[in-house]
């Protein structure tokens, strides 16, 4: 499909999918399998597929979840590895769309900036911009799903450093990597401490950098393997799909374990973990000051090394952490806190992101805005008030595919039920204006904290909050009814009556 397809005005179809990532090609391959009469489309605001693990090239880029969950259930994970690199997980998602025909269903090019609800045509129209000339065209679509994830695209989050236009290198942020920066024997500084920080630092060491990670504070960091023994051998017994649903069951119930004894056992948790990492550590990096969080382990998510990648990197000494406050950049590099100088040819400001849900698309309900950080989540996939609009948010805690595969099997339970029953639309209502809220994710992650409040809020019990269990949205999204009291059906419009001609 050529990245300049435009949709055009008289384009309506019965679910419009936004996004072209790992939700949104999950979203289609179930619309296709389990409802097979069902028409769609994909807009994709950038020229390519595969979302995240398109637009992130920085070096060593990967997962931090082990393919098992984190691959569809549907298309069995078979890479060597159990925690797989970018372009290893990039070629899978692109063999899904490719094997099931999606990708001819991809609108690219085509972002998405304004939604609005007709309840008498019982229909979204959405406007979309068309990257390449600036035209803006116009869909129609029964169903409107958002799956472009919760992060903003065009811009990561940097703190607001003093000094910075002082600095005599280059200052890269990762989502932004330059295609052919050349490390080698260069002095690189990455700020930040985790995910992206600790995958960066072992990568860039592997370059011939020499590589420092400066840390305000630090992260639970586990080392894992980066094969699966259990999943290799299961596969060869099995076969690929037998041992693929196999090795996905087992690692769920570990994920889930795994949290909820850190959840419970706080304290004991923070030990082993500390234990862990001291003998993973060389003598000279004391644990307790670079690897012994302030907060709880799971109160962020943990960061996975691969074989200890890191650890390894310190060991052979291409790569130190340090723990200290920035007071300003210089000319040659960074003055800290504590009055420490550390010069640099390149710093990397690996400082999270920014959050933005819907990929920043206005919605509107009969020509009236919708208050996002309002409204407030149904079963974690709808909004109150919003007629049929669903939305994506995997898990915080565990791999994210887990949740968004339930929630598009979820939604098309949805439409078979309204199908069957002649119903147009439906529509979370809350008829409790008194129910206490809180906010959508109950995260202490710097992305999340910086846009609570732009975010939907949540209730106290089910179906208004945000489940963050696998087994518990086994039960409210797999094998309850969808048939809810908190969603208000309505039938299809009536035609106006025909004015009567005078003779």
């Amino acid at each position: 499909m050529s990245p300049t397809t435009t949709a055009t005005a008289t384009d309506h179809v019965d679910v419009l999918i936004v996004g072209a990532g790992l939700s949104g090609i999950g979203a289609a391959w179930h619309l296709q399998d389990k409802r097979p009469g069902t028409s769609y489309r994909i807009l994709e605001a950038r020229a390519a597929s595969g979302g995240t693990w398109d637009l992130f090239r920085y070096p060593g880029i990967r997962s931090d979840s082990d393919l098992s969950t984190f691959a569809y259930a549907f298309k069995p994970w078979t890479g060597e590895k159990a925690i797989a690199d970018g372009p290893e997980i990039l070629a899978y998602l692109r063999e899904t769309a490719s094997e099931a025909g999606i990708d001819e269903q991809i609108r690219f090019g085509h972002k998405v900036l304004r939604a609005a609800w007709s309840s008498a045509e019982a229909r979204w129209t959405v406007e979309a911009r068309v990257e390449e000339t600036g035209e803006i065209v116009r869909m129609t679509a029964g169903f409107l799903v958002a799956a472009s994830g919760y992060y903003r695209y065009d811009e990561g989050f940097t703190p607001a450093f003093a000094g910075v236009e002082d600095f005599g290198g280059q200052v890269i942020h990762p989502q932004h990597w330059p295609e052919e920066l050349d490390v080698a024997g260069k002095r690189v500084v990455v700020i930040g401490s985790g995910a992206t920080a600790v995958t960066i630092v072992p990568a860039l060491a592997a370059q011939n950098a020499q590589v420092t990670m400066l840390q305000r504070s630090p992260s639970y960091i586990m080392p894992l393997p980066s094969r699966d023994v259990i999943a290799d051998k299961l596969r060869r017994w099995f076969g690929d799909e037998r041992g693929h649903a196999l090795t996905r069951r087992k690692n769920i119930w570990q994920q889930r374990t795994v949290y909820r004894l850190c959840q419970k056992y706080p304290t004991r948790a923070r030990r082993l973990i500390r234990r862990i990492t001291e003998k993973q550590l060389p003598a000279h990096v004391d644990v307790d000051t670079h690897f012994n969080p302030s907060y709880d382990p799971w109160d962020q998510r943990l960061c996975a090394v691969p074989d200890g990648d890191l650890f390894r990197a310190l060991r052979a000494g291409t790569a130190e952490v340090v723990t200290d406050g920035i007071e300003t950049f210089t000319e040659r590099g960074l003055r800290l806190t504590s009055g420490r100088e550390l010069e640099a040819d390149v710093i990397v400001t690996a400082t999270g992101l920014n959050l933005q849900l819907f990929g920043g698309a206005e919605l509107e309900v009969d020509g009236a805005p919708v208050p996002v950080n309002e409204r407030l989540a149904y079963k974690g996939m709808m909004l109150s008030g919003v007629p049929n609009f669903a939305f994506a948010i995997g898990y915080t805690n565990s791999s994210w595919t887990l949740k968004i595969d339930l929630v598009f099997e979820h939604l098309c339970r949805l439409l078979a039920h309204m199908e069957s029953r002649g119903l147009a639309s439906v529509t979370p209502t809350l008829d409790d204006p008194n129910m206490p809220t809180r906010p959508l994710m109950d995260f202490a992650a710097g992305y999340v904290q910086r846009s609570l409040e732009q975010l939907p809020k949540q209730g106290p019990s089910a179906p208004w909050h945000l489940a963050m269990d696998y087994k518990e949205d086994l039960e409210h999204l797999r094998r309850a009814p969808v048939d809810s009291p908190a969603l208000r059906f309505a039938p299809h419009p009536q035609p106006a009556p025909l004015e009567p001609v005078a003779a």
